[in-house]
């Protein structure tokens, strides 16, 4: 077998005629930017999550800038986050002069691990960004007392996670602020680059949609310094479609896992999912020892792999200068040493999975 990681392909032909039937009703008004299927978006993605404000943007790193930019996160402020994670989540961080501070995670879901957040606040604390890995969220409960014990707010880093459910809640709309990325291989993802940020408070809804405009209260005047940060018209329309059949997506997502799981969850280590949690699995990924090896293998036999991550952003050389040391997260480097992911996408067959399946176990004895 030759098997597709994300196939994005057969995602499109699925839905080809109705997405070339919006794409093209963009490209004949001509209306490219900021056009109506944006608005129209923005509220179907709120009345999505379950808050009173989607404001959409050009990516998922834009998404969590426009968000601590809203907060007003300055020089010298700390942001609470996990060094196990894609960059951008600490690198916004950074970019806008404040320091990220990292936590270890919690070896089970390898989300963010709550009870270790408090020994990090100091004064300087200003903001906990946790990120809702692999398809699932952190413990948002446990995070937001702790963030409303010492008057923090909090930014679900939700760009694998969109609609994924916490206690029958959905995510991003679970905190002050939920941000989500619409990059092509995401769950529900876009032809470009896109991301959106989520929250019910009006006055910070209103901020963030000055921001992505370059802070513009009204044409050419402008309130603050902001970014040029829109979700083009075509990527929106391209959304929509996608939407309308996302729930659908999501449990052919998860009927995957669940095979996967019934072969594998017994014999190697996987993110543990409470009951109470659904994942929209952006990720299927599982802990194998010799994972160089294991995944030269499995490409030899056509099965595709990858490391969501093998590198703790603490040891990450443009992070030097926080003072961060091997050994200080053992939890996060320990898993980042044998993490993989395995093909996920919700057009896998049974018998796809089951070879898949059947390889691992051959190539881990």
């Amino acid at each position: 077998m030759n098997i597709d990681f994300a196939n994005l392909q057969k995602h499109y032909l699925l839905y080809k005629e109705e997405i070339d039937t919006a794409v093209h009703a963009v490209m004949e008004k001509c209306n490219f930017i900021m056009g109506e299927e944006v608005i129209q978006l923005e509220e179907e993605l709120a009345n999505y999550a379950g808050v009173k404000h989607a404001i959409t943007c050009s990516s998922g790193t834009d998404a969590l800038q426009l968000s601590l930019m809203a907060i007003d996160i300055a020089p010298g402020d700390e942001v609470i986050t996990t060094p196990f994670t894609f960059i951008a989540t600490a690198e916004m961080i950074a970019h806008l002069g404040a320091i990220p501070v990292f936590v270890d995670i919690d070896e089970a879901t390898y989300t963010i691990d709550p009870t270790k957040i408090e020994a990090a606040i100091t004064p300087k604390t200003k903001a906990i960004i946790p990120v809702s890995l692999y398809g699932q969220c952190a413990d948002m409960d446990a995070i937001n007392a702790v963030a409303e014990k010492y008057h923090l707010i909090v930014i679900e880093d939700g760009a694998q996670s969109f609609g994924a459910t916490y206690k029958g809640k959905k995510s991003c709309g679970l905190s002050e602020i939920g941000c989500t990325s619409f990059f092509p291989a995401k769950p529900l993802g876009c032809f470009g680059d896109g991301g959106a940020v989520f929250t019910d408070n009006d006055r910070l809804a209103e901020k963030i949609r000055s921001l992505r405009v370059h802070g513009q209260s009204k044409r050419y005047h402008h309130r603050y310094i902001g970014i040029g940060g829109r979700l083009d018209t075509i990527q929106a329309a391209v959304l929509l479609v996608k939407l309308r059949h996302y729930e659908c997506d999501l449990s052919m997502r998860q009927t995957v896992a669940h095979h996967y799981d019934t072969v594998l969850s017994s014999k190697y280590p996987i993110p543990f999912i409470a009951p109470e949690y659904t994942s929209a699995y952006a990720q299927y990924s599982i802990r194998v020892q010799n994972r160089d090896v294991v995944q030269e293998k499995l490409k030899s036999a056509g099965i595709p792999t990858a490391v969501h991550y093998p590198m703790p952003l603490h040891l990450q050389e443009c992070f030097t200068y926080l003072g961060y040391r091997v050994g200080d997260f053992p939890v996060c480097e320990r898993v980042s040493k044998e993490i993989m992911s395995l093909p996920m996408n919700p057009f896998l067959s049974n018998e796809e999975i089951a070879y898949i399946s059947h390889k691992v176990i051959e190539c881990l004895g």
